[in-house]
């Protein structure tokens, strides 16, 4: 015999405070629903602020990585730091002079990336034929149909495909922020 607490089959609500704060995340909804849009829009130049962005984020990597090769030396790991920190810095540098390269080559492996993942979820779902495997087939003939469309137009498809998925990204995002904000404004007011 157990003695744990059953668990609870009806909600209590949302934890104390939440709703007043609805008004925070529709505002942030909304910030996301813009930026999406304008990089839907402007696909290049978001393409090029991801990439740019990574870049900066590989040299930050790389100065921590040195960081803690010069910090960490008494701990055996120091060259392999080293080497890692350098090869952030060279990957960061190169991304930032050959931006265009760089985004040839995530959208490549994008492309591979969803033929892989569309061709194995395919599989998966006619061999096991679990409950919902209608919804992973189709999904996996999306992405699959996705990754070939990338990869028949790269590498003019580099130019636009990950800032346009980024900003389907940050638009999908936003209006599942503004939804939320939405229900928690409908919740009644917490009682004192």
């Amino acid at each position: 015999m157990s003695m744990q607490p059953e668990p609870s089959t009806t909600w209590a609500g949302p934890p104390t405070g939440v709703r007043p704060r609805w008004g925070v995340a529709l505002v942030f909804g909304i910030i996301l629903v813009v930026l999406g849009t304008f990089a839907i829009i402007s696909s290049f130049v978001a393409t090029l602020a991801v990439v740019m962005t990574f870049a900066v984020l590989l040299l930050l990597g790389s100065g921590a990585q040195l960081g803690q090769a010069v910090l960490g030396r008494g701990a055996g790991h120091f060259f392999l730091h080293l080497l890692v920190a350098v090869l952030y810095f060279i990957v960061g540098v190169l991304m930032i002079e050959h931006p265009l390269g760089a985004a040839a080559f995530f959208t490549l492996m994008l492309a591979v990336m969803f033929l892989v993942g569309g061709i194995l979820r395919i599989v998966v779902a006619l061999a096991e034929r679990f409950h919902g495997w209608g919804w992973v087939l189709l999904n996996g003939v999306i992405t699959l149909a996705l990754g070939v469309m990338i990869w028949r137009g790269w590498p003019e498809t580099s130019l636009w495909v990950i800032g346009l998925f980024v900003g389907i990204d940050l638009l999908f995002n936003g209006w599942s922020l503004i939804m939320l904000a939405l229900a928690l404004r409908g919740l009644p007011r917490p009682t004192a």
